[in-house]
């Protein structure tokens, strides 16, 4: 009986922080623009489309109580996790860590900019590949940014569908996943039989040996992520009047700017 509890807590903290990812790299960006000197433009020009622009949102009664839900599975389980992990490891470490994963995460990135067409893109992200895996050791350290100005070009399949005039579809708030869409969700099973980190018997490539494996690696992996992002998401949150709709008209607008880059 312990063993299943702690399989199904690991299991939640995967799925819960697997929201946690977009939700901090839609908060950096906003963050990030404040710092530009025309900071203010963009964001009265982001609100603009904000307003202009509705979510088709058949699902809104039931998307308020997920979002509530997850929102309280994060203030409460995995905020605390990442804190004290955050303690007990030290910066670098946890920047490593993220660096080898960045790293195996290559083939995610590769097959998406191939499929869009982008083949400067898919070039790069293989220099990157050999040299962090070389000279990196094994993805821990970055030199093909600190010394080669390769840049990552981070692209998964929702933006391909996306890419290729693939509509958005309506919003969907999924259970410890948080905010997405029926296109983001849909490609979802694409982009982890991509990576190594999800385990697939029928797959010639693996980090892991069996699936519960792969569960231990993905859940450490994400709260390793979070550690490094501790307060983005409350930063967020803290300028919201009304939580649901603030984090779905951001979710929307920053996948439709990720489609357009």
């Amino acid at each position: 009986m312990k063993y299943i509890l702690n399989i199904l807590f690991i299991s939640l903290l995967i799925f819960f922080s697997g929201c946690t990812n977009k939700t901090i790299e839609y908060t950096q960006t906003i963050q990030q623009s404040n710092t530009d000197d025309d900071s203010d433009d963009f964001l009265d020009e982001f609100e603009d489309e904000m307003e202009i622009k509705e979510v088709y949102d058949p699902l809104n009664s039931y998307n308020r109580v997920m979002t509530s839900f997850n929102d309280g599975l994060y203030q409460y389980i995995l905020t605390p996790v990442a804190t004290g992990y955050e303690k007990v490891v030290h910066k670098e470490i946890r920047t490593s860590i993220k660096n080898f994963f960045n790293n195996i995460f290559y083939p995610i990135r590769l097959v998406n900019n191939i499929l869009q067409g982008k083949g400067k893109n898919a070039a790069e992200e293989t220099g990157r590949f050999v040299i962090n895996t070389t000279i990196g050791l094994f993805g821990l350290f970055d030199p093909a940014t600190s010394y080669f100005d390769l840049k990552v070009h981070n692209e998964d399949f929702g933006q391909t569908l996306g890419f290729w005039g693939v509509g958005a579809g309506p919003h969907i708030v999924l259970p410890f996943l948080g905010p997405s869409n029926l296109r983001d969700m849909l490609s979802l099973y694409p982009d982890s039989y991509a990576s190594p980190v999800d385990y697939y018997k029928s797959r010639g490539y693996n980090l892991s040996n069996n699936y519960n494996e792969s569960i231990l690696l993905k859940a450490y992996e994400k709260l390793n992520y979070v550690s490094l992002h501790n307060g983005e998401y409350e930063k967020l949150k803290k300028d919201a009047v009304d939580l649901y709709p603030y984090l779905r008209d951001i979710y929307e607008q920053y996948r439709e700017q990720q489609i357009k880059e």
